[in-house]
């Protein structure tokens, strides 16, 4: 079972960008990865996912165009670029890991503990 741990949330002005990392344990280069975000008082919700291979990536309408999915897998790291933040995207943002890709977070096998973003107007 593949560990995930997020790093690089924070506080940042509106228009501005931040870089998430997810650092995985275990045999990470096999599952697809993704990010998760929930705001408070709303439902999780998928952001973006890349296969295994990198080259393949999916994204939400609300981020497509703004948000940019990488992964290094000598590194063991999944990263989110998120530009031209917007307050909307105030929210905790998980890593994810799953062998079939899915917008539903139940079709997700493993979880980071999430890191917070918090966008300001």
């Amino acid at each position: 079972q593949v560990q995930l741990v997020e790093s690089g949330g924070g506080l940042v002005q509106a228009g501005g960008s931040l870089r998430l990392s997810c650092a995985a344990s275990g045999h990470s280069s096999r599952y697809a990865m993704g990010w998760f975000r929930q705001a408070p008082g709303k439902e999780r919700e998928f952001v973006a996912a890349v296969l295994w291979n990198g080259v393949t990536t999916f994204y939400s309408d609300s981020v497509k165009g703004r948000f940019a999915i990488s992964r290094d897998n000598a590194e063991n790291t999944v990263y989110l670029q998120m530009n031209s933040l917007k307050p909307e995207d105030t929210a905790i943002y998980y890593c994810a890991a799953t062998f079939i890709i899915a917008t539903t977070p139940e079709n997700w096998a493993a979880w980071g503990q999430g890191t917070q973003v918090t966008v300001s107007s």
